[in-house]
């Protein structure tokens, strides 16, 4: 990351965001949700929570902090991301040793 894509604020008119109604909301652009696709999709919701400690590097936890107060559960929906994106990645290569 650097310090321009942290400084830059946000062109979005959030006045008009705000008080948008769901009829205003274009989504013309967005394709239509099938049976397959729901019959893929997988529901995510961890069984636990542990709290832990993490040494983050100052630059990234200030980027998090910057997104609001959502920033804990983004970060563990990052590493969470992460974690899943390893364990395909393993397993593909387990399968093609």
């Amino acid at each position: 990351m650097n310090g321009n894509a942290m400084s830059n604020t946000s062109r979005t008119d959030w006045t008009r965001v705000d008080t948008m109604n769901d009829e205003d909301i274009d989504t013309s652009d967005i394709a239509p949700l099938s049976e397959e696709f729901f019959g893929k999709a997988q529901w995510r919701i961890p069984e636990s929570f542990v709290t832990v400690t993490v040494p983050i590097d100052t630059e990234t936890f200030a980027w998090f902090q910057a997104q609001g107060e959502t920033a804990q559960q983004q970060m563990a929906a990052a590493l969470r991301i992460y974690a899943e994106a390893q364990k395909v990645s393993k397993a593909s290569v387990q399968k093609s040793a």
